[in-house]
């Protein structure tokens, strides 16, 4: 017990162990926020993806 102590003691007192809680809290907020936008306007772009689909669909190619 005192070992992982002592190893949790020595992560806390390392910048580097710091700097990778950073980088792991940003990602973390960047992927929730990734998250959501594609929720929120998935839909709209679902719509818009198939908007263009049918105009293409409708072309008629040149003889």
């Amino acid at each position: 017990m005192t070992k992982l102590t002592n190893m949790f003691r020595a992560f806390a007192r390392e910048e580097d162990g710091i700097a990778l809680t950073e980088y792991l809290i940003l990602l973390g907020v960047l992927t929730a926020a990734v998250i959501a936008a594609v929720g929120l306007a998935g839909t709209n772009l679902a719509a818009s993806w198939n908007s263009w689909a049918g105009f293409f669909a409708g072309l008629t190619p040149a003889a």
